[in-house]
């Protein structure tokens, strides 16, 4: 158990996520996750909290781990296809990690979203929230266009408004 990290996260106030995320950045990003989802047959979800629990911390969950949990608080996987993708970004450790449904697991190798979470870390380190969300929200596009395509009936399976946590 790190106490540093412990104290960090639960003295981070709730409402610094208006400061990286303020109202327009949601409702730009809200936008972006719409716009995407017309070019394939997928969902993305886009959730942002400010730190871990207590309860994650003196368990010393990861990111990663906490990830797995939002993933299923909030129903990523339920869509038809198993074709659901969650962008979980913890704002104190400026940690960023995506998560996608069997569907998707199975044509996109973790190496490539992986790789799009440390481009955003950067990008988040330099205080680029918005710019930054919007430019993995598009690299994550184009991995959902070229492996799932939409079909004729594209519902909207899952909202598009970001959660924050």
């Amino acid at each position: 158990m790190n106490l540093k990290r412990i104290l960090r996260h639960l003295f981070l106030p709730q409402w610094s996520i208006g400061l990286a995320f303020p109202k327009g950045t949601l409702q730009a990003i809200e936008q972006a996750i719409a716009a995407s989802e017309k070019n394939h047959d997928a969902e993305l979800r886009f959730a942002v909290e400010a730190g871990l629990p207590l309860a994650a911390l003196t368990r010393g969950q990861t990111s990663r781990q906490r990830a797995v949990e939002v993933f299923s608080q909030l129903r990523v996987w339920d869509t038809a296809h198993n074709s659901g993708v969650l962008v979980y970004v913890q704002l104190i450790d400026r940690k960023v990690e995506i998560l996608a449904d069997r569907g998707i697991n199975a044509l996109v190798p973790q190496s490539e979203w992986d790789a799009i979470c440390r481009r955003l870390e950067q990008r988040y380190r330099k205080g680029e929230f918005e710019q930054g969300t919007l430019a993995a929200i598009a690299a994550i596009t184009e991995h959902l266009a070229r492996h799932f395509p939409p079909g004729e009936a594209n519902p909207d399976e899952l909202p598009n408004r970001p959660v924050t946590l």
